[in-house]
């Protein structure tokens, strides 16, 4: 069995255990291949964080679940050096919970702003710095961070440098009548005990799909359409008087190098070895909405970033 078709079975094994949620495990799954971290939006209830413990489970990887709170320190998540006198090494580093391979950082705009920095450099770099101490992450390892868009007393916004680490920034939305009966069938059969237990899949199937997912393919077209978008956002003033009056500030190039990242994976997963402009296209509005500083007369208008990036689309030449 290949790659690609493991990877297939993993994304509806997920899908039986969240019903309704196809598109959330489907960008899961492309964060997971492009080795880069989430962040999920969406009311409470909706799968967040059953979707993470699915994909975990499927796994069998580590998942550290972290309740980001008002209170929460630094330590906490990194981790701290304990005073150990009986131990010939008087000072012992007590691993926190950002050492394991998927972290689930729950409500990560209850937490002050101290805390939610001390996720960038394991997220960047994928090691943290205790005491002069460097220490390595794992090495599959994965960030999702969930946020509730309603809720906005007693929370803190996360920076727009912090934001720009995410991969992606993908929107949840409730499912429909026919998968929200499924839903409830699905937990009385799970109240019941009747679940079905199912073979792990082997991580070492992500480091294989992540090596063939390099060799895709990438044109000269295709890069300077996804340069061509990119620049739409820094440059509006070029592409019409919509996007000029909406955008305040465009994407870095991070998020260039995110929607190639992206674009790859998708190709794959269709099973082709190159990719299309209907690859870029399908997954900017999750690569970009989170990158994207909106004027104040859009946001007085109601403007939103999935409404400037279909404008973007709009205007740029294939």
């Amino acid at each position: 069995m290949n790659e690609l078709t493991t990877i297939k079975e993993l994304s509806q094994r997920i899908n039986l255990s969240i019903i309704g949620q196809e598109a959330l495990v489907k960008k899961l799954l492309i964060g997971l291949l492009a080795d880069g971290n989430l962040l999920l939006e969406g009311l409470p209830g909706l799968a967040k964080t059953r979707a993470v413990k699915s994909l975990a489970k499927e796994l069998n990887t580590g998942l550290s679940r972290i309740q980001f709170t008002p209170d929460l320190l630094p330590s906490d998540i990194t981790g701290t050096e304990i005073y150990q006198p009986e131990s010939n090494e008087k000072f012992f580093f007590q691993k926190g919970s950002i050492f394991s391979n998927l972290i689930l950082a729950d409500e990560i705009n209850r937490a002050p702003a101290k805390v939610q920095a001390a996720l960038l450099e394991a997220m960047e770099e994928r090691q943290i710095s205790v005491a002069g101490k460097t220490h390595k992450m794992e090495p599959l390892f994965m960030v999702l961070a969930t946020q509730n868009p309603v809720e906005q007393e007693g929370t803190y916004p996360l920076p727009e440098a912090q934001m720009d680490r995410f991969l992606m920034k993908v929107l949840i939305d409730y499912p429909d009548s026919e998968s929200e009966k499924s839903i409830l069938r699905l937990v009385r059969d799970e109240s019941k005990g009747n679940t079905v237990q199912s073979e792990a899949v082997d991580t070492n199937i992500i480091f294989k799909a992540r090596e063939e997912i390099k060799n895709i393919t990438v044109s000269e077209k295709a890069e300077q359409y996804i340069v061509d978008l990119i620049n739409a956002t820094r440059f509006p003033d070029k592409y019409g008087d919509k996007l000029k009056e909406w955008i305040a500030f465009g994407a870095s190039p991070r998020g260039t190098i995110a929607l190639e990242k992206c674009s790859r994976v998708i190709a794959w997963l269709e099973g082709r070895d190159y990719i299309t402009s209907d690859d870029i296209r399908s997954i900017i509005h999750d690569v970009l909405r989170h990158r994207l500083i909106l004027s104040y007369e859009a946001n007085a208008d109601g403007i939103t970033p999935d409404d400037v990036i279909d404008e973007l689309l709009k205007n740029v030449a294939l």
